[in-house]
């Protein structure tokens, strides 16, 4: 993998990122319904990532949000994206595994997203029963990993903006 430089996205990064995601996403993005989980909340500090190649150009970027998982708090991974110029060379492998261990280092306990299961698996994520994200979500794309052991057991129940 090329050499990037990686860090926690700061305020000035917000619409170089967007621009990255309108570019990586097809248009609509911002009508899925985890976005509505988003409105009005800040991604959690440190932990969503810039990566720059050696010009300093963003290559990709990945965001984590708050959540609350029934009468539990989660992270939201996403949206994860790579520059079609930097696909295929591990770096959004690199800012999943990154942002997940920042998360656990801060604490958190548990990651969920909407997702690929195939894709994500690799990085530990598995299918999340009675987890209910808002509609329309495919039930077999909301994956979860656990930060500590056995975290996602017995958590169920619908996924809710963040009110803290």
């Amino acid at each position: 993998m090329q050499q990037f430089g990686i860090r926690p996205e700061e305020p000035d990064d917000w619409w170089e990122v967007e621009a990255l995601y309108d570019l990586c996403f097809a248009p609509g993005r911002e009508a899925l319904s985890s976005y509505r989980l988003r409105d009005d909340v800040p991604p959690v500090v440190g932990l969503s990532l810039v990566a720059r190649d050696g010009q300093g150009i963003l290559a990709g970027a990945i965001r984590f949000w708050p959540v609350h998982v029934g009468e539990h708090d989660a992270l939201l991974l996403g949206p994860v994206a790579v520059h079609p110029t930097h696909q295929g060379e591990g770096l959004g492998g690199y800012l999943i595994h990154a942002g997940v261990e920042a998360g656990r280092t801060k604490g958190w306990e548990r990651v969920m997203l909407v997702g690929d299961a195939p894709y994500y698996a690799r990085f530990g994520f598995l299918p999340l029963q009675g987890v209910e994200m808002p509609p329309p979500t495919n039930p077999d794309r909301v994956l979860g990993l656990e930060l500590t052991s056995g975290v996602w057991a017995d958590v169920h129940g619908p996924v809710t903006r963040w009110t803290r």
